[in-house]
């Protein structure tokens, strides 16, 4: 990595988290310790409004507003294929706003680059429109915190009625899943968009509650994680 590219990352990193010690920007970019401290220096010399110090952490105190550096081959490569999938598979909504960034990125690149198309494609032939009919209106109430009614239909093909607090849209394994906190069940449950049958969006805002947000799901998933490899370590089996 460029040095330029890597004091561009740090005041980005800064930007997005609260104090971060010098040993975790070196592992984020994989550079020493003492190659931080002098790139923080650095920044601080050039205006920078970086506070903090070494062994103790650093963080921005106010918004920073840096260029963005040019992109790589490599990284304009993944925004293409990344576009090229949500296009394909991200909803009407957010394909239209894809199509619409990809144009603007291209617009502000050099010719070199601007010739240069991945050949990772993301086609969308046979796909069931019906798949993705809810994936906007559930995007949207999981972003806004609204609660939503759903008609479910299960791989057994028993069909149930569902409120939800929609937490997040995750693509696993070809299908997108949401996962919410099911006010039937009292715990998180996940369910598959290709299976919804119905949906009722409610103006009722959900408010933040212990144990039901998304970082309580993520950190249960962490502890079960641990538990499965423990076991398997210990015992050579689950």
């Amino acid at each position: 990595m460029r040095r330029a590219d890597r004091l561009f990352q740090i005041v980005q990193i800064l930007r997005h988290r609260r104090l971060t010690t010098a040993a975790q920007l070196a592992e984020r970019l994989q550079v020493s310790s003492r190659t931080i401290y002098r790139d923080i220096q650095d920044l601080c010399l050039s205006g920078i409004p970086i506070e903090g110090e070494a062994g103790v952490g650093y963080l921005l105190r106010q918004e920073v507003s840096v260029p963005p550096l040019m992109f790589t081959e490599a990284e304009l490569e993944a925004i293409q294929v990344g576009i090229r999938m949500v296009q394909t598979w991200g909803g009407k909504a957010l394909g239209q706003a894809a199509a619409q960034a990809l144009i603007k990125v291209e617009a502000v690149l050099p010719e070199r680059l601007r010739e240069m198309q991945s050949l990772m494609f993301s086609p969308d032939f046979y796909l069931d429109e019906a798949e993705f009919q809810f994936l906007d209106p559930l995007r949207i109430a999981a972003r806004e915190r609204r609660y939503c009614r759903i008609n479910y239909k299960d791989a057994k093909d028993a069909v149930t009625e569902r409120r939800l607090r929609p937490l997040a849209i995750y693509f696993w394994r070809g299908t997108w899943t949401l996962l919410g906190w099911c006010e039937l069940r009292d715990d998180f449950r996940s369910f598959r968009a290709d299976r919804i049958l119905a949906l009722i969006e409610e103006d009722q805002r959900f408010a933040r509650s212990p144990g039901k947000e998304l970082e309580d799901f993520i950190a249960r998933m962490d502890e079960a994680s641990r538990e499965y490899e423990k076991a398997r370590t210990d015992g050579g089996q689950v």
